[in-house]
């Protein structure tokens, strides 16, 4: 069966691929039908995310499968949340990870509370009129750090450090990160679940 994923981020695609690899579905991303990108107007994960899998699901005709995904850090009420890929761009920064992760430590400067949550919510739909979509979650807890660590990873893997791993998501080599990950843990789920209605 062929998927489209409702996302163009290459990490996820990838981190996707390798986790739901048992399911022998086909991932295809939605720039390589030339479908563009949802709007993402709510503000928690799992609607956006089912407005990114019915999006790309009507315009390809395809099962979609979304992932919306953040960073809740809880000296900042949970936030930057939904709007975590746009972090730095309130501080005046481009887009992307290198300056979201700058970002972050210059707003943290200061503050002892380092604990935060990677969250990850996978929502898959058979069309885009699917009134049963497929809805998991992955939390993972643990601390921003002082500074970046590791090489491998995206966005703020470098940052989050793991208290019971003793290093960050970014030192970890990918199929041990997708063991312990936030959409690892959101990805067994979601296969779990083709597995009992899709399949």
């Amino acid at each position: 069966m062929k998927i489209l994923l409702a996302s163009n981020n290459a990490g996820k695609l990838a981190e996707l691929q390798a986790i739901l690899a048992p399911l022998e579905f086909e991932l295809l991303r939605q720039a390589d039908l030339s479908i563009p990108e949802a709007e993402e107007p709510f503000r928690t994960f799992v609607e956006n995310a089912l407005a990114k899998a019915r999006h790309a699901s009507r315009l390809s005709g395809m099962p979609a499968l979304a992932d919306d995904a953040g960073l809740c850090v809880d000296a900042f009420g949970g936030l930057p949340g939904v709007d975590t890929a746009f972090y730095a761009t309130q501080f005046g920064y481009a887009k992307g990870d290198a300056n979201n992760v700058l970002a972050l430590l210059e707003q943290m400067a200061g503050i002892d509370n380092r604990r935060a949550a990677l969250v990850s919510t996978l929502v898959a739909v058979r069309s885009a009129d699917d009134p049963e979509p497929l809805i998991a979650s992955g939390r993972v807890v643990g601390e921003i750090a002082r500074a970046p660590a590791g090489a491998h990873g995206f966005g703020f893997d470098p940052v989050m450090f793991l208290p019971a791993l003793g290093c960050t998501f970014a030192q970890l080599p990918p199929d041990l990160k997708n063991a312990h990950s936030h959409r690892g843990l959101a990805a067994r789920q979601m296969m779990a679940l083709m597995r009992e209605r899709w399949l």
